[in-house]
């Protein structure tokens, strides 16, 4: 079973954001996009290959295989 990553973790897992709460306020204010496009969701589930960019940086999203599974 695979765990659901959100714009807001990301954002602190990549270090765009250092907090929380500044992902969330930086969601609210339309400073993310994600894919070129501004996202207001802090909850938006992330996908393989999606790029992330808030103030002037930007991290992909890249997945490994799960324990136990085929690669």
């Amino acid at each position: 079973m695979s765990r659901k990553l959100t714009l807001g973790q990301f954002l602190k897992l990549a270090s765009l954001l250092d907090s929380g709460a500044e992902a969330k306020d930086a969601v609210a204010a339309g400073e993310v996009s994600v894919n070129g496009e501004v996202d207001l969701r802090r909850g938006r589930g992330m996908a393989d290959g999606d790029v992330v960019e808030t103030g002037g940086r930007a991290a992909r999203v890249v997945t490994r295989p799960e324990m136990g599974e085929n690669r």
